[in-house]
């Protein structure tokens, strides 16, 4: 109960999306300008001049252009291009970075895709991409190689290769990727040495809730791979610092910041045999994990006051602790109210209902140990 975690004050991902307006305006993926940066230098060493813009296709078939840095004429032995990444209004670590493409014929083969500077390689498996590859997902890579199709002489997707086209060689860089992926959870998938090429829409979404999700399963994949039988999953921040604190020396990868998706989080752990799950957040969401409540963003579901109410009878509470509970639609209140009475009971008592509840959800065969943090992410305050 007096375990301290000094953790600085950083919003949630619950408290990011909450911010979100109307009309934002959308930007396009790594993996989008990559696909246009490959094509303006195969353009130009195809017809020796790299293009003032350049067009290229998304998944969803709209076509798209961009302004093309480096235009101009290119060397006969190859050609270099650079697409600067719009995010739009995404707050994403990666917005204005310098997607570079340096292309070169081969003589023989198939096209080519490398990593260069600022752009990860892979060196753990569980990413669906070969160790030693560049960090290039499936959905990127095929508009790449599309792109490159659309440049007559240029052999970029084989199957659609004609016969007078020749492969090509393509060398991917980013100016200050490394620092980029400082910011990003590269590290614990094993991807080192720069940025993910990514993107499976082509266009970024502000405050993308699939790409989140899609980031969490991701993790989960790849402490899988490494044999991981046991998580961690936080629901933000600082109920993530927190986690480290608890388990020190646990591998990274095994910590994985939620958001909302917990309930997402534990059945795709319990698909890849992740025996053991702790859950480290704050009251408000255990207390809708305890209702059974797995999509746990506030704009979805409430706090269900009435629960926390029976908590406290159950618990033997004090009068102003059970009243507490429906005086207000928050946890943080009833929260309060505990500590400020000296009792913890109805708080345990809310934890253990929120790892049955998940391990219901989940199945049986995961075991689940849920700990609530103060709304600081300061101290242990319950656990269950």
């Amino acid at each position: 109960m007096t375990e301290r975690v000094p953790l600085t004050r950083e919003p949630s991902m619950s408290e990011e999306v909450a911010v979100r307006r109307k009309g934002l305006r959308t930007g396009f993926t790594t993996g989008t300008c990559a696909s246009a940066a490959a094509k303006a230098a195969a353009l130009g060493l195809v017809t020796g001049a790299v293009p003032a813009t350049v067009e290229v296709g998304l998944p969803g078939g709209k076509r798209v252009s961009f302004p093309v840095e480096g235009a101009g004429r290119a060397p006969v032995d190859g050609a270099v291009a650079v697409v600067v990444k719009d995010a739009g209004d995404d707050p994403d670590c990666t917005d204005g970075a310098h997607l570079t493409a340096d292309v070169r014929w081969l003589e023989a083969g198939p096209t080519e895709l490398a990593a260069g500077p600022g752009v990860g390689t892979v060196t753990l498996p569980g990413l669906g991409l070969p160790v030693g590859a560049p960090a290039i997902n499936p959905v990127p890579r095929r508009m790449i190689l599309a792109a490159l199709g659309e440049v007559p002489g240029v052999a970029g997707d084989g199957a659609a290769a004609g016969p007078g086209d020749r492969p090509v060689h393509v060398t991917f860089s980013v100016p200050g990727g490394e620092a980029m992926a400082e910011k990003t959870t590269n590290a614990r998938l094993g991807i080192v040495g720069g940025i993910s090429i990514l993107g499976t829409t082509g266009i970024v979404r502000p405050f993308s809730t699939a790409a989140y999700r899609a980031s969490v399963v991701q993790q989960i994949d790849v402490a899988a791979a490494q044999g991981a039988t046991s998580m961690v999953l936080c629901t933000g921040s600082r109920s993530e610092r927190a986690a480290f604190d608890l388990f020190p020396g646990i591998a990274p990868v095994q910590v994985v910041e939620v958001g909302d998706f917990t309930g997402i989080a534990l059945r795709h752990s319990a698909a890849n045999d992740i025996r053991e799950v702790t859950i480290v957040a704050m009251a408000g969401k255990i207390a809708k994990l305890a209702a059974g409540v797995m999509m746990t963003h506030f704009h979805r579901s409430k706090v269900d006051t009435a629960l926390l109410a029976g908590a406290a009878r159950e618990a033997g509470a004090p009068a102003a602790v059970v009243e507490a509970a429906t005086e207000t639609a928050t946890a943080r209140h009833f929260f309060e109210a505990c500590r400020a009475a000296g009792v913890v009971a109805p708080l345990e008592l809310l934890c253990r209902r929120a790892a049955a509840a998940c391990r219901h959800w989940a199945g049986e065969a995961v075991m689940v140990d849920v700990v609530m943090v103060d709304f600081e992410g300061e101290e242990v305050v319950a656990r269950g």
